[in-house]
């Protein structure tokens, strides 16, 4: 078994820099990523946190590591405007589509499956919904208590911020200088404004509701992940990712309801950059979102994804229409490539050209060290170009070894494939469309041919430049005339 590598490091938002990655078990990777709270389709910015952290998963694996991925599903207790008062996002849904809060969870859950799959993001290893570990959540607000950290009140249960002074560490912001930031008056049944639901008191009418030992209620938003992540990944377990917009409070929230309980968390935090549309975030509060569906109507998955991989996950991505349009020129120059190789495989000379191996191995190298230096996708995309520009040129020079051949292949689909997740789609069918487009191609040619025997000059030429105007060039040489795209 070949062991894991290393030498990969990562930006670890709780200590502000790069830092060597230690597994807690040799190894292993436990990562927790933040789901979506589903009440409506999935937007793009949603699209890039998953993508993101697919990529990291993938590259964990890649470099050897088995990676068990728990991303949850939150299907209760996240308020309007990420506050302790409001509407339930998915009982306003509910009572709006005139359904029952389950049947909105499933409805929006199942949606943006559908939308992860287009993106060829992989299935997490487990899934939970807040609903499904309501007993989990309340077992640790009981250890909360029974430690002094929270109190009851009124039937709702509060952490209790100063009794923790570590709360602020994540996010860099001192407890005495959060008050500035608090957006509601102290309610009747807090201490401080400053303090979190852990368990609300359901009013009459309010349709999402549950047992505990103070009343019937249900969670707040921040306890379900402390508690299922813990559940499912232990006590110091290695990767808490999420937006970076949930850094404050949501992660900062989870780091002390953990702690304080006594259990140890997560030791290395990662958050991806937000998604911009005229330098302004995109979010469905502000209303300037395309939901994942609409835009895959627009454009291929696979040239979405490619967007989003060629920015680094720490840095913010622009969505434009020229920014699909380089991405679209960018990932067919890939594709091309890799269908090239692919469609010169079957009659490739036996044999390997060492300059273009020692080309080929380099290009690797220079991807996965942009990868073990804290998931760099935009320098691992450019060494993809690299790969591009050696195989291509020497492409149009002629023959070349199929065991050549074979290891550019192998690091189109094992790097851009595999990693990146681009090119998605099987082997098989990838290969079965390049057969019947040189098959194709081969008619054309010998249609051209004849035009030419025949001397109806102005007709091969209307062929040449009908192909010209798809990206297929045709080049006559001494052996017959060539096509590549």
């Amino acid at each position: 078994m070949t062991q894991p590598d290393p030498d990969i490091h990562l930006y670890d938002t709780m200590q502000r820099q790069k830092v060597p990655f230690v597994p807690t078990t040799p190894g292993r990777v436990g990562m927790y990523l933040c789901g979506p709270t589903v009440y409506s389709d999935a937007h793009l910015g949603h699209a890039k946190k998953e993508v993101a952290f697919d990529v990291i998963r993938r590259a964990f694996e890649h470099f050897g590591y088995a990676v068990r991925y728990v991303a949850n599903i939150t299907d209760v207790g996240h308020l309007q405007n990420d506050a302790d008062d409001g509407e339930d996002k998915i009982a306003k849904r509910a009572v709006l589509e005139q359904l029952e809060p389950m049947e909105v969870a499933d409805k929006y859950f199942w949606s943006f499956t559908d939308d992860m799959a287009a993106l060829n993001v992989k299935r997490p290893s487990i899934n939970p919904r807040a609903t499904g570990h309501i007993p989990e959540q309340i077992r640790l607000i009981e250890e909360l208590i029974a430690r002094g950290h929270a109190y009851e009140s009124g039937g709702s249960v509060y952490f209790d911020v100063r009794s923790w002074p570590e709360y602020g560490k994540l996010s860099g912001r001192k407890l005495d200088d959060q008050e500035e930031g608090v957006r509601e008056a102290v309610r009747e049944d807090k201490r401080d404004p400053r303090d979190f639901a852990l368990w609300k008191n359901a009013e009459a009418g309010h349709i999402m509701r549950w047992e505990s030992p103070w009343g019937v209620g249900f969670p707040g938003w921040h306890i379900e992940c402390s508690a299922m992540s813990l559940k499912y990944l232990g006590e110091g377990f290695d990767i808490h990712g999420g937006g970076l917009d949930l850094q404050f409070p949501h992660h900062e929230a989870e780091i002390a309801q953990a702690e304080a309980a006594g259990h140890p968390f997560a030791r290395y935090w990662m958050h991806n950059n937000m998604l911009t549309i005229g330098g302004e975030k995109m979010s469905k509060s502000k209303g300037n979102f395309t939901t994942i569906r609409d835009l895959l109507a627009q454009h291929d998955p696979m040239v979405v994804r490619f967007l989003l991989v060629s920015s680094h996950y720490r840095s913010v991505t622009e969505f434009s229409e020229e920014a699909f349009t380089s991405a679209r020129s960018g990932y067919r120059r890939l594709t091309e490539a890799l269908g090239e190789t692919e469609r010169r495989l079957p009659t490739a000379p036996a044999g390997s050209d060492a300059a273009l191996d020692a080309r080929i191995a380099a290009h690797v190298l220079a991807f996965e060290d942009a990868l073990r230096d804290d998931f760099n996708t935009p320098k691992a995309v450019a060494a993809l170009f690299g790969l591009t520009t050696d195989v291509n040129a020497a492409l149009g020079q002629g023959a070349v070894g199929r065991d050549t051949l074979e290891r550019a292949r192998a690091a189109y689909l094992g790097l851009g494939g595999g990693v990146l997740g681009l090119f998605a789609g099987s082997t098989e069918s990838r290969q079965d469309d390049t057969e019947v487009v040189s098959a194709l191609m081969e008619l054309v040619l010998k249609a051209r041919q004849n035009y030419r025997l025949q001397k109806q000059y102005a007709a091969a030429d209307e062929l040449r430049d009908t192909l010209a105007a798809v990206g297929v060039t045709v080049e006559d040489t001494k052996e017959g005339a060539r096509w590549r795209r």
